[in-house]
């Protein structure tokens, strides 16, 4: 903007100063000719005069007039492009303005907080070096398609989607605009989509099909059978028991993912909050020949979050400690303050003593229906959702989930909650 009104000004300038000259000059001639009247010149002189009175007054005028037409132009240029950058404001999807060289003329405020570091005079082809964004460039400059739209993925600093559209500003401008329409709550939800029929109705299929069997069992063979008739119905209830969790953890899974940016504004007294889950799981713990140890810090310690939330982490932590770790047997629970300056908070640590987990595994163990073993986990009554939950959970409330495992030495799972 300021460099526009420092070329109107010099314009303006000009067209002043050859408006002056014309009047000098025709003084001038004027004079001459005052002369010639009185002094009795030559004819010659006033012819002189004459033309050098048409210059002055046509030549400045042309001139005059050139350079009022290029102020206008000027003029025009900048209120167009303060227009476009007013309308990029108030456009809610990252949009860029550039030029025929493919600089960045404007980008709006939406476009800064998705891919920061631009600014006008950066040249796209710098910033956006995928393959797909440069033909896009090409395409639109080369004025090969009048408008395009490609798929384009940020990797960072968290992966976001987006269907990117390019496109004149209009007729007799050398400007372009980008649009990134933003398409990852889309793919996210067709992932699920996929992630459910894959996997979910594979697990549903199981159990149903066991008890479609036994049903057919036990009014066929096994109608007159009161032994195999009560194993039967044992193996059903389990088998429903089995689909009933997994729908109840889907269920938790979707609302979880349904508000995955909201933060809890309550407080929670964390100590109170483990405490009750070891004393709810004591009894499974026990059943497994497991027993769980307390190392908290002393004092009272809170953090802000959701209470049945952060018990759900906890006892699906705890839980899985006591199922998979039981060879160990014991479990240690662990909770103490971060030192940590720059981030301080609260670490709370599940570490049971069994057979580990293998480094490969721990990279996707909170993936959806992963599994380490998955006949161990079907054994022990599992989802394959249980982390995933966490992970959610943990998500929501800026907190962060640490896995360290080796095999035969079991496995700690760390959870850093943020303090008030």
């Amino acid at each position: 903007m300021a460099d526009m009104e420092e070329e109107r000004s010099t314009a303006r300038a000009i067209a002043d100063r050859l408006w002056n000259s014309r009047w000098l000059l025709a003084a001038g001639v004027v004079a001459i000719v005052i002369v010639y009247v009185f002094a009795g010149m030559s004819a010659y002189v006033l012819l002189l005069a004459l033309a050098m009175l048409f210059g002055a007054v046509m030549l400045p005028t042309g001139i005059g007039r050139q350079s009022a037409e290029r102020a206008a132009a000027i003029e025009a240029s900048g209120l167009q492009r303060l227009s476009g950058e007013y309308l990029a404001a108030a456009v809610a999807d990252p949009l860029i303005i550039f030029d025929r060289t493919a600089t960045i003329v404007h980008a709006n405020a939406a476009a800064f907080a998705a891919f920061g570091g631009i600014a006008p005079g950066l040249s796209l082809s710098l910033k956006f070096r995928a393959p797909e964004m440069q033909a896009l460039l090409d395409s639109i400059l080369s004025g090969t398609v009048a408008s395009d739209a490609v798929d384009y993925t940020e990797k960072l600093p968290v992966e976001r989607a987006y269907r990117v559209s390019a496109s004149s500003v209009g007729h007799g401008t050398d400007l372009y605009v980008l649009v990134f329409k933003d398409q990852s709550e889309a793919r996210r939800i067709d992932r699920m989509r996929a992630d459910f029929i894959a996997n979910a109705s594979h697990e549903l299929r199981t159990p149903l099909a066991s008890i479609a069997g036994f049903i057919e069992t036990l009014r066929g063979p096994a109608r007159n059978d009161p032994a195999a008739r009560e194993q039967f119905l044992q193996i059903m209830q389990n088998q429903t028991g089995r689909m009933a969790r997994l729908i109840d953890d889907l269920l938790s899974l979707s609302r979880l993912e349904m508000k995955p940016y909201l933060k809890p504004g309550t407080e929670v007294d964390l100590r109170q909050t483990i405490e009750s889950v070891i004393d709810s799981l004591g009894p499974m713990a026990r059943d497994n020949g497991v027993a769980i140890e307390r190392d908290f810090a002393e004092g009272p310690i809170n953090v802000p979050g959701d209470r049945d939330e952060l018990f759900q982490v906890f006892e699906n932590l705890l839980e899985n400690a006591c199922k998979y770790g039981q060879s160990g047997g014991r479990v240690v629970v662990s909770m103490a303050r971060d030192g940590d300056k720059s981030e301080p908070g609260i670490d709370v640590t599940i570490r049971d003593f069994g057979p580990g987990i293998p480094e490969e595994h721990i990279p996707r163990i909170t993936e959806r229906f992963y599994r380490v073993d998955v006949e161990t986990s079907r054994t022990q009554k599992g989802t394959g959702l249980g982390l995933s939950i966490v992970k959610h959970i943990l998500t929501r409330h800026n907190a962060r989930l640490s896995i360290k495992s080796e095999v035969g030495k079991g496995a700690a799972f760390l959870v850093h909650l943020p303090a008030r």
